[in-house]
This record gives structure tokens, C-alpha cells and sequence, in this order.
């Protein structure tokens, strides 16, 4: 396998499971992963919350782990990284106002780099104006979004993900064993 230098970008109330999973299964099969959040450095935590699906009109919140940043978001380029990963919770609500973050997000798709998002990562896609023509998987709440911003709605199973060229995405985190599965083969691509 060859080992490749992967971007998170995270932030407050990210998803838990859709931030350390991917993390450290990445972490697992040999590739480096640096977990960023804008106005944080290496070893600073960002608060995780914890979505489940219970039966009510839309997913539960409750207060997640602390997840531990091992890069600072200052010191990084893009252009220095093989992938992108986008967690989804409700980090990518005010993440995609950060214009140093779409223009990262922007950066991996004009060099057509593999990019995975899962559920409301998608919000970090469509505020950086990537999704044009492209299939998209979220949270189904994201729909409008993905529509608006000119990307065609993938309406999948929870557990299912959905690769566009260089673009793996899901709708949550039951989608863990696909997502990852078909990001890993764009990386070894």
C-alpha cells in the first residue's frame, strides 16, 4: 500500500463517530492523517457530539468525547495533502463559513484529489461550489442544499455510499464499512 497524507477538517460538535472512526481506521491501514480545526493547533480538543437515529423526526444530539487535533490548522496547505475527509455533524454549519476552509475544499477538486464527506459534510461542498453535475449522498436534510448548489441528490440507504469521480459520500455513519471502503480505493487509485 502506499501510504498517503490525508487532510481532516473538523471542528466543535462534529460528529463523533464520523470524525474518529475514519481517523483511526485511516490511522490503522498505514496512511497519515492530520485532524485541523480553524483557530486551533496541535493538541487543542474539539467537542464531538454523538447523532443517533431513534425514532423521532430527525437524529437525537448528545454531548460526545473530546477529540484531540494533531495538526495545526495555520501551519498546513492543501496542496501538501493526497485526500480530503469532511465529518459531518454540525461543524460544516459554520466551518463553511471560513473562507480558508472552502478554499482548501475547492483545492482538492480542481486538482482532482479524493475527497470523502459524510452527512453534513456535504454543507462544506456545496458553500465551496463542488458539487455542480455531481451525484451526492448526506443526511437527507441536506437534500436542498445539494440540489441548490447543483448537485443530483443521492438517495441511498443509511449503511450505503456513493463514489463521483474523485468524490466518496454518505448519508451518516452506518455507512462507515462502504464509505471507507470506497475511499480507500480511490487512494490506492
Amino acid at each position: 500500500m502506499n501510504k498517503k497524507k490525508i487532510l481532516m477538517i473538523t471542528g466543535d460538535f462534529t460528529e463523533d463517530y464520523e470524525t474518529m472512526v475514519p481517523f483511526q481506521t485511516l490511522l490503522a491501514v498505514g496512511h497519515q492523517v492530520d485532524a485541523v480545526c480553524p483557530d486551533k493547533k496541535a493538541g487543542d480538543t474539539v467537542a464531538t457530539a454523538i447523532h443517533d437515529f431513534e425514532g423521532d423526526q430527525t437524529y437525537t444530539e448528545k454531548r460526545g468525547h473530546n477529540f484531540t487535533l494533531n495538526a495545526s490548522f495555520a501551519d498546513i496547505r492543501a496542496e501538501d495533502y493526497d485526500a480530503l475527509v469532511i465529518p459531518g455533524g454540525r461543524a460544516p454549519e459554520y466551518l463553511r463559513l471560513n473562507p480558508a476552509v472552502l478554499a482548501m475544499v475547492k483545492h482538492f477538486f480542481d486538482a482532482g484529489k479524493p475527497v470523502a464527506a459524510i452527512c453534513h459534510g456535504a454543507q462544506l461542498l456545496t458553500a465551496a461550489g463542488v458539487l455542480q453535475g455531481r451525484a451526492c449522498s448526506a443526511y437527507p436534510a441536506c437534500r436542498p442544499e445539494v440540489e441548490q448548489a447543483g448537485g443530483e441528490y443521492a438517495e441511498i440507504a443509511i449503511d450505503a455510499a456513493i463514489t463521483d469521480g474523485n468524490l466518496v459520500t454518505a448519508p451518516a455513519w452506518p455507512a462507515h464499512p462502504a464509505w471507507l471502503a470506497q475511499f480507500m480505493t480511490l487512494l490506492c487509485a
